[in-house]
């Protein structure tokens, strides 16, 4: 797997960065403000984000917060098992294309 799928930010955020700095500088920022303003550890947070991009279908969301997630010092289990918990919510269909999303990003981790 390449350095930028597995480690880094999407080559479309990156672009999106480029193209519209300061508006990417401020969604940063809300993000950190976000994540300091309350309890949630960081690995927790991503994993709730990485569940909210599995219902809302958002592969390159999904993609980056499992990522993160790892960083965050989840383990491959966890991220699996913070998918799995969705079947009943969002459907089986969904779930296993989350789980197909973050296959690589698991694999390599």
């Amino acid at each position: 797997m390449s350095e930028q799928k597995t480690k880094g930010p999407a080559k479309h955020y990156q672009e999106l960065t480029a193209s519209f700095p300061k508006v990417l500088a401020a969604v940063e920022k809300l993000g950190e403000t976000v994540r300091s303003a309350g309890p949630v550890d960081q690995k927790t947070g991503e994993l709730i984000k990485l569940a909210a991009a599995a219902a809302a279908q958002s592969t390159g969301s999904v993609r980056s917060h499992a990522r993160k997630a790892l960083q965050a010092g989840a383990a491959r289990e966890e991220v699996e098992h913070s998918l799995l918990l969705l079947i009943s919510t969002i459907g089986f269909p969904q779930v296993a294309a989350a789980l197909s999303w973050v296959k690589d990003i698991l694999d390599d981790a």
